[in-house]
């Protein structure tokens, strides 16, 4: 489409040596490791467990546990927002890309792009704008058109030249499960996604990512002991390789473990109908060091942010081009 924005794709290797730079969101799970005294050992403790559990998942001709491992790439998405090429730009969205190394072949070959995903303009959605419509309120809403904008900006960006110049195929992001749900085992297996899950409700989450064009499904993969969320688009049991799919279930879950022990390194595996809780008291900790609370402190921050130079000055070309754009 002719009134589209422009995208800018750059990209950085996540690996023992990163680091965040100036305009990435400092709470996005893989900055957050990158940060402090522990930097380099959060960093590399992190690469083992996700090279670990690829090898687990991926135990087929394979007798060492160590034919494979991941590498992967930040994804960060500039926007331009000024039409007239004054070079303006914002940083719209941040992804993970895996890229797998087959040590036995001795070839690299693409993943999956998404897995982690941030956004500025979530940030402002759930941290400044949902906030300001509830303050003083007795009982909670959403705000009309709620998630809209950033919507269209997700599904402008997958359809854009940059992101089918640079990508073989269409997002896949992986998210930990609510714990205000209950999720129900079904029949269902899948051989590398494992178990599947059916959620009691739709969640806030479920519906925003929806205005990306995004489905979901829960699955629990082997080993594991609570289900992921996976949003995607198509079909995601058939339109990725076993491969693809392990490099996001290994990346995702090595995350999950750090950021939410409580349900993801949790010592009892969840049972046919599970309800997560973050105040379980029966888990283990990663050897890696983390603050959870500083990291909700600055969503807040980054939202303000995202109001202050995106929101605000460009509210006219923004509300102009969500109103003409047509998915």
């Amino acid at each position: 489409m002719s009134n589209d924005f422009k995208f800018a794709i750059n990209s950085i290797s996540f690996d023992e040596n990163y680091q965040p730079s100036d305009s990435t969101r400092i709470t996005t799970n893989f900055a957050n490791l990158a940060r402090g005294e522990s930097r380099q050992e959060n960093l590399r403790n992190a690469l083992t467990m996700t090279n670990n559990r690829f090898n687990a998942l991926a135990d087929w001709d394979n007798p060492k546990g160590d034919r494979y491992s991941v590498e992967l790439e930040i994804i960060s998405v500039d926007m331009d927002i000024d039409k007239e090429g004054k070079g303006q730009s914002f940083p719209t969205i941040e992804i993970l890309k895996t890229n797998i190394v087959d040590h036995k072949t001795k070839k690299r070959f693409e993943g999956i792009t998404g897995n982690n995903f941030s956004s500025y303009v979530r940030d402002y959605d759930f941290s400044v704008l949902l906030l300001e419509h509830n303050k003083g309120k007795d009982t909670f809403s959403i705000p009309e058109n709620f998630g809209d904008l950033h919507g269209k900006l997700f599904k402008c960006f997958v359809d854009s030249d940059a992101y089918q110049q640079n990508f073989n195929k269409s997002p896949v992001i992986c998210l930990s499960v609510s714990d205000n749900k209950t999720y129900h085992q079904t029949e269902n297996k899948h051989p590398i996604l494992g178990v599947e899950y059916l959620p009691n409700e739709s969640s806030l989450t479920e519906q925003y990512f929806k205005k990306m064009g995004l489905k979901v499904r829960y699955f629990m993969p082997p080993h594991s002991v609570a289900p992921l969320a996976f949003y995607f688009f198509g079909d995601l049991l058939n339109d990725y390789s076993n491969l693809e799919l392990i490099s996001t279930i290994s990346t995702m879950e090595t995350f999950q473990k750090i950021y939410r022990p409580e349900i993801y390194n949790a010592n009892a595996v969840a049972g046919k109908i599970y309800k997560p809780n973050l105040k379980n008291a029966d888990h283990s900790l990663t050897q890696i060091v983390y603050d959870r609370e500083e990291r909700s402190q600055l969503a807040i921050k980054q939202g303000k942010l995202a109001e202050e130079n995106f929101i605000k000055p460009y509210q006219a070309i923004l509300e102009q081009w969500s109103a003409s754009y047509a998915s």
